[in-house]
Order: structure tokens, then C-alpha cells, then sequence
């Protein structure tokens, strides 16, 4: 059974939270990304939970700015510094002084994880990635892989200040259209787009916030903000073990962002899936959890 509850944090921020599993077992962290909320976590929150599953403690929140978390309204909120400030704080809640089992993280919620781990790796044993990319090799092929550059030029639509009216626009219309690229989402039931609706009726600027404050998107014309942007080593390396899950069929984030992963991450099982998009854990649950439950 999932249980639902807002966990305030000790900074003042709230996170609505989707939770299975005892407390006191060790504990399992799910991160979601955009244009998504924790529910697309439930399948394996109730999966991991079960006792012959490893019954562990399943916690998937809602990111600041989504569903019915806190929802600031300075962009200057969203900075990853923040970000990660909340899911070790949420840690520090459910886990007490034991680190986690694993952090599990798809999208956003995936580049918050990458920051945590390299900035806190004593709080988990294991990283789990699922189509996110690592902030190296994300600013290298920013720079250079025109490919890259142009399947991510939707983030600085993002930034813009009527996107969230107009993602928001027919119910919803141009958002549910980003499923439709790559592989044809079969999953996307009835049951599972009122999910989603009721989610983004709590508002979509906040998750929107998350690429205004990010410096990782493409160059408009005539800037070189990126091209002048470095990121020191130590920022990037990843020491816990990792396993990175990739939809090989991802429109926005292509597979040669996972060149070169070695060098920031010397512990890295990766896993490319072949007919998986973006989308992977809707399009493969079953897969996702086999390849969760073999690294843990």
C-alpha cells in the first residue's frame, strides 16, 4: 500500500511524499524528472517494498515546485545547491544515520542525484540513473555535438516566460505530445493521463524553474555563456558505485552523452536498452526493475 503525506523539511520547504514499505528498513529514494511527479514511481514503490522484494522503505517525493510540494516563486530557488539541499535533508528523515540502500533517479530528479552523490556520497551505498545525463559529458556536447545541441533546444522554450500557459493550453496537449516522440507510448491509459493531469494542475512553472536556473542548456545566438563555462573535476566525479539505465530511443538526450562516463565514474555498470525511450520506466517496468533489483 502507498501512503501519501507532506514532509516538511527543517529549511521550512515541503515535499509531498509517495511511500511503501516499513519504516526503519533500509531505505530506497526515487527522484522523477519533467514533466513528470512521484507517482510514475508507485509500480516499483510496491515492488521493493514487499518483503521477498527486499522489503525495503520505498520513498518517492515530489521535487520542489511539483504537485504539492512548496512551490517557490524565484527562479533563484531552483539552483541545484537547493535542490540538493532538500532530498539530503529528506534523507537525513527517513534514513536517520544509516546511508541509503540506493538513490533511484530518471530526468531532473537525476541531475539533482548526480550533485548529491558527488557532494555527499556518505549518504548512500548505490546510485541508480535512468536516462539523465552526467554534467560532463552534458557540457561537453552542449559545446560540440551539434546533434545534442539542437535535441535540447526545447530547454530554452522552457525559460520562456509564456511556456507554462501554453504547455498548459487543451488540456494539456503540447506536453502529452513529448511522449508521443521516440517510441509510440502504448502505456499512456486513460488511467495514467489523469495522473499526470492532476499533477500539472498544481502548476508547471515551478518544474519549468528548474531549467531557468540551470546553466546547462544550449546558447541562444550571439551568447557564449556555455562555451566560457568549466566545470573542475572534483564537481564531476561520482565514487559510489553506479548503474546507469538508458533509453537508446531518447529524441532529447542522445546516447553518446554516455562517452567517456568512465572517467568521472570508475564504479559504472551501464545497461543501454535498444527499444526504450525517454520514457523507459513506463515503457519497460518490469525490465527496470529486474536490472534494480540484479545491482542492488
Amino acid at each position: 500500500m502507498i501512503e501519501t503525506w507532506q514532509q516538511t523539511l527543517p529549511h521550512g520547504i515541503h515535499l509531498s511524499c509517495r511511500v511503501a514499505g516499513p519504516k526503519g528498513a533500509p531505505v530506497l529514494l526515487f527522484l522523477h524528472g519533467f514533466p513528470e511527479a512521484a507517482f510514475v514511481w508507485d509500480d516499483l514503490l510496491l515492488h521493493f517494498s514487499k518483503p521477498a522484494n527486499g522489503g525495503y522503505r520505498c520513498v518517492a517525493p515530489n521535487l520542489r515546485g511539483y504537485e504539492k510540494s512548496s512551490h517557490p516563486s524565484e527562479v533563484s530557488a531552483y539552483r541545484a545547491k537547493f535542490l540538493v539541499q532538500d532530498i539530503a535533508a529528506l534523507i537525513q528523515i527517513e534514513s536517520g544515520t544509516s546511508p541509503l540502500k540506493a538513490l533511484v533517479a530518471h530526468d531532473w530528479g537525476g541531475g539533482v542525484a548526480w550533485n548529491l552523490a558527488n557532494q555527499m556520497p556518505q549518504l548512500m551505498h548505490k546510485l541508480i540513473i535512468i536516462n539523465s545525463p552526467h554534467p560532463g559529458t552534458f557540457l561537453r556536447d552542449l559545446k560540440d555535438h551539434p546533434a545534442q545541441i539542437e535535441a535540447s533546444a526545447y530547454m530554452n522554450y522552457f525559460c520562456e516566460p509564456q511556456a507554462a500557459a501554453e504547455l498548459s493550453a487543451n488540456e494539456f496537449e503540447m506536453l502529452f505530445a513529448f511522449f508521443e516522440k521516440g517510441v509510440k507510448p502504448t502505456w499512456l491509459t486513460p488511467e495514467v493521463k489523469a495522473q499526470y493531469k492532476a499533477a500539472w494542475s498544481c502548476g508547471l512553472q515551478g518544474g519549468l524553474n528548474f531549467y531557468a536556473a540551470s546553466p546547462l542548456k544550449p546558447s541562444k545566438p550571439g551568447e557564449h555563456v556555455l562555451q566560457n563555462l568549466t566545470l573542475p573535476d572534483e564537481m564531476l566525479r561520482i565514487t559510489v558505485p553506479t548503474l546507469l539505465l538508458w533509453g537508446l530511443q531518447d529524441v532529447a538526450l542522445l546516447p553518446n552523452l554516455n562517452v567517456g562516463l568512465d572517467a568521472y565514474i570508475p564504479k559504472l555498470t551501464y545497461v543501454p536498452i535498444e527499444d526504450a525511450s525517454h520514457w523507459v520506466v513506463h515503457e519497460h517496468p518490469e525490465l527496470v526493475q529486474r536490472e534494480i533489483a540484479a545491482f542492488l
